[in-house]
């Protein structure tokens, strides 16, 4: 009785101690865009900085292969709606799609505000070779998307057959070996940009 107790317990806190670290994660992402947001609004002023901010946003969001600026909306949406951060992100890829659109259409100078946008409108305007960025960003992107709603979701914390708890394990190898290959493929393309991570 007292070890199926302590099991339980065990396995209450790690739900609890996975939803802590999201939530750690979240605010430090979101303690970043707030300080960047509120310098680039005292260096451009509130409107033109507002865009810029935006932005850099979408840069990270398009342009790195991991889900931090998307997580900024994922999280909460995901807490509030129990959503799955797949279809948030999606809404967040056209959003930043869409951003980038507006911006390349009706003011491709607020690209030249802050280095990460130079460097991010040469990306935009040269589709071969540098969208190849965009497209493993999405890949690496969607992986960690993929993971972390497995790690929040409910039904990974409850009691698994065999079967199950292994089958898992594997998928978990698979997504580490394929978040890997694309962070060594993004590493190489965004050196040919000059870029050194």
């Amino acid at each position: 009785m007292w070890v199926f107790a302590k099991k339980v317990n065990h396995k209450h806190l790690s739900k609890h101690e996975t939803k802590k670290e999201a939530l750690l994660r979240f605010s430090l992402v979101l303690g970043v865009f707030v300080a960047y947001f509120l310098f680039v609004a005292y260096k451009y002023g509130a409107k033109e900085g507002l865009l810029v901010a935006w932005l850099t946003w979408s840069a990270f969001v398009l342009g790195t292969p991991v889900a931090d600026a998307g997580f900024l909306i994922d999280f909460p949406v995901r807490l509030i709606t129990r959503l799955k951060m797949l279809f948030s992100e999606i809404m967040v890829w056209i959003v930043a799609i869409g951003l980038n659109l507006y911006a390349l259409t009706f003011n491709p100078e607020i690209y030249q505000s802050s280095t990460v946008l130079k460097i991010f409108y040469q990306v935009l305007i040269q589709p071969v070779p540098y969208w190849i960025v965009i497209l493993i960003s999405a890949v690496g992107t969607f992986i960690s998307i993929h993971f972390g709603d497995e790690l929040l979701s409910k039904r990974h914390h409850h009691e698994r057959n065999f079967y199950h708890k292994h089958k898992s394990k594997y998928k978990l190898v698979l997504l580490i070996f394929l978040f890997a290959v694309v962070l060594v493929i993004y590493h190489a393309v965004v050196k040919q940009l000059g870029v050194n991570l």
